[in-house]
């Protein structure tokens, strides 16, 4: 069996230069695969504006058949399927050098053209909700053509309370660029903008300390003042722009409740959740149980100052292993391992994923501009690419295997799915991604019974949940007090934004570990805040959903097991041709059982417990 740990070979770890065009073009992805140059980009550009114009010549046609109801959607098809690669290719170029304005102006013109398209065909739903509902139903039962868009137009059936007239909805189309201006400046303001601080560290290194780095640094230095160095000169940057940061968050808090009143619903939660049908009873559940269930994580970090003999302990002591293993991770050399964790998935999966492997779909390592993260980015008709900024930690390898498992969701829904259901929703996304995690760790504990490396795979687990599950249900909190208090009409400054956030925390962690007050202007370090509200606390969902899958798989029942695979396959399959409560239901979770949800906080009893004895073996 493939074996992870390397203490002795240096070979293969990541390049030592931030010049993207020094590192090694098999570590980073070809865009070629989408278009072969600009120009060819620059005539889809051209050739999706007639389809557009084509689309608009069909208003006030929709309710003459379904044949022609069916020839709409098929058009809408083409040009989606084309705006898919005129979007990703300059977005993924300009995510490895967002210092590029070209290439910045290009992602603008073709973010403008579709803002312009939204304009033009916001008649589009009024016009079909203009057809009786029972007439449309006949329509699909009888045409074969509309069977793909079935779901998708019960779908504006049932939001039709929702939906505006033609006049309505064109009018709120005209705002749609403005409403991401928010995120594009704070996207600026930590990538473009940034200027990170560099530190001195213990060794009398000198070190920049940009995102990946923060993370390296956090992960692999022993000596707590190099931990406190580099916590304080990144997190000194948020916390010296935090008005700013203030602004444009309470901008997108004041955008998202003003859409959702545009829209007749009662509160911006509602608004986000009822796109997947899910109730906002499921998102407070969701708080509600992970604020209850901190015992266990108050006890892992009680542990962790014991076992690091840490008189003072602070969050930004929570990365670091508790185990002195100096083990790296060379990109090369864990792929082997990934592909064997899934096994349980079967031989197509594990094919899939190998592909994925095999270069030209991923881009690696960190490089001066690139965008901070990681992400899996579909490409309809071509590919999913894949972005990192892998630093040969074990984080690293979870995270390679977290985003293998949108790609593969990614690359089964879209062969088995039609164009109109293809796009899954966030609320099952992330199901893929921490089942692929689960199973590599078990994958991993099986191949050593050294209780050090053990020891150091339960810390893996339990960060991941800690990271996954409680850091997510907190996101989610103060999300959802943030907004309420717009809809409150109450202040919206940074001190309020500091005050919740920093309650949270002390309410999470109680008097476990010191927290710093300088960690009060974390929120402003959440992307996710300002790239896409009410997105984290799906994390939260989709890890107790993935831990029921997780338990079928590894069952000892050869039939359960056989079954669990069947559903769990079935739902990446399905792509977005049903609500996400009832994909999931279907693969056997129901997440309006609380006990689901609190499964979660059992099970972080258990790992914590199982780390104890570990520990003490050692």
């Amino acid at each position: 069996m493939h074996q992870l740990f390397f203490d002795d070979d240096p070979g293969g770890l990541r390049p030592d230069t931030r010049e993207r065009a020094e590192i090694d073009g098999r570590y980073k992805w070809d865009l070629q695969d989408i278009y072969s140059d600009w120009s060819s980009w620059e005539a889809d550009l051209e050739a999706v504006r007639e389809k557009m114009d084509a689309f608009v010549a069909l208003k006030s046609t929709l309710g003459d058949g379904p044949e022609q109801l069916a020839k709409a959607f098929e058009l809408n098809d083409e040009i989606g399927m084309i705006a898919y690669k005129l979007y990703r290719y300059p977005q993924l170029t300009f995510d490895v050098d967002q210092r590029d304005n070209e290439v910045q102006a290009k992602l603008q013109q073709v973010q403008q053209l579709f803002a312009e398209h939204q304009t033009k065909t916001a008649w589009f739903t009024p016009e079909i909700l203009t057809i009786d509902q029972s007439t449309m139903e006949e329509w699909i039962d009888e045409t074969a053509a509309l069977e793909p868009y079935r779901f998708p137009i019960s779908e504006m059936y049932r939001n039709q309370e929702h939906v505006l007239d033609e006049e309505g909805e064109q009018l709120l189309s005209y705002g749609s660029r403005f409403r991401s201006a928010p995120t594009e400046i704070y996207r600026a303001l930590t990538t473009a903008d940034i200027e990170f601080e560099t530190v001195e560290l213990s060794d009398g290194e000198s070190v920049e300390v940009s995102f990946g780095e923060y993370s390296n640094i956090l992960q692999t230095r022993r000596e707590q003042g190099d931990r406190k160095k580099a916590f304080e000169a990144l997190y000194s940057i948020f916390e010296g722009k935090r008005n700013t940061f203030a602004s444009l968050y309470a901008a997108i808090c004041q955008r998202d409740w003003a859409q959702a009143q545009a829209r007749n619903y009662e509160s911006t939660a509602e608004a986000a959740l009822d796109g997947n049908n899910v109730p906002v009873s499921v998102l407070e559940t969701l708080i509600e149980t992970a604020a209850e269930g901190t015992d266990a994580l108050q006890r892992y970090h009680e542990l962790r100052k014991q076992v690091l003999e840490l008189d003072d302990y602070h969050y930004y002591d929570g990365a670091i292993p508790i185990v002195d293993i100096d083990d790296r991770y060379p990109y090369d050399d864990v792929r082997n391992t990934i592909i064997e964790s899934v096994q349980a998935l079967g031989p197509e999966y594990q094919q899939m994923m190998t592909e994925a492997l095999e270069g030209g779909w991923i881009d690696v390592y960190e490089n001066d501009g690139k965008r901070s993260g990681a992400y899996s980015a579909g490409v309809y008709g071509v590919h999913p690419y894949m972005l990192l900024n892998y630093t040969d930690t074990l984080s690293d390898v979870f995270t390679l295997a977290h985003e293998l498992g949108h790609t593969l969701h990614t690359l089964l829904s879209c062969e088995h799915q039609p164009f109109a259901t293809s796009n899954y929703t966030i609320f099952v996304a992330e199901v893929a991604s921490t089942t692929n995690e689960a199973l590599l760790l078990d994958h991993m504990l099986d191949t050593t019974d050294d209780p050090r490396r053990r020891a150091v795979l339960l810390q893996q687990e339990i960060d991941n949940i800690a990271g996954t599950f409680y850091t997510q249900s907190l996101f989610a909190d103060f999300e959802l007090r943030a907004h309420r208090r717009v809809e409150q009409g109450m202040p919206m400054t940074a001190d309020q934004f500091d005050e919740i956030y920093f309650g949270l925390l002390s309410d999470y962690y109680g008097d476990c570990m010191t927290l710093d007050e300088l960690y009060r202007a974390t929120w402003a370090r959440i992307p996710h805040f300002f790239n896409s509200p009410y997105y984290v606390y799906q994390y939260a969902t989709c890890y107790a959903s993935s831990a029921k899958i997780v338990g079928g798989l590894l069952s000892d029942d050869e039939e359960r097991r056989k079954e669990t695979v069947d559903r769990y396959l079935t739902l990446l399959k399905s792509g977005g041709n049903d609500h996400p409560m009832e994909q999931l239901r279907r693969a056997g979770v129901d997440l309006e059982e609380p006990s689901t949800v609190r499964a979660v906080t059992e099970r972080m009893a258990d790992l914590v417990g199982m780390l104890e004895q570990e520990l003490d073996a050692i």
